[in-house]
């Protein structure tokens, strides 16, 4: 065990509402308990700003370690995953959004956003699986070095 923690925010409206199978929150956990980390199991809110911002502010609190997100960084109406992070994050972390987009030619549709919320690290991540494993592994070996770095700093949080 590598003494990490991460937790994993599903926003899908289908989710969920039930309507649709949750495929991106479970990738999350298998990639981030396969590398390690002590994972919470993934929590799911409906689309919206009010949603995720609750949900990230209640994942965040008191928290040291990751929060990936999985949905809602695309281009549809419905799409507010990088706004409602944006509204509480302390410091924006733009050179690891960057090399996730950088993955692959969808990657560049992604909206996603990454920074600190006290001592967490929030990473926007896409809904679809494939994506959203393939973003997140584009980070995963400068994770462990700046979530040790959160873990040490004083936060106001």
């Amino acid at each position: 065990m590598t003494g990490l923690r991460a937790r994993v925010l599903v926003v899908s409206t289908g989710v969920a509402a039930g309507t649709r199978e949750d495929r991106g929150g479970p990738a999350l956990f298998d990639l981030l308990a396969g590398e390690g980390y002590d994972v919470d199991q993934p929590v799911v809110v409906a689309d919206g700003l009010e949603p995720v911002t609750a949900a990230l502010r209640t994942l965040t609190a008191g928290f040291a370690g990751l929060v990936a997100t999985t949905g809602g960084t695309g281009f549809s109406p419905s799409d507010v995953t990088p706004e409602a992070t944006l509204a509480l994050l302390d410091r924006q972390a733009p050179g690891l959004a960057e090399a996730m987009r950088g993955v692959d030619p969808r990657g560049r549709l992604s909206r996603g956003v990454c920074g600190t919320v006290g001592r967490a690290l929030v990473v926007n991540c896409p809904g679809s699986p494939g994506g959203a494993v393939d973003q997140l592994r584009a980070v995963l070996d400068v994770l462990p070095h700046a979530l040790r770095l959160l873990a040490e700093a004083p936060t106001a949080h």
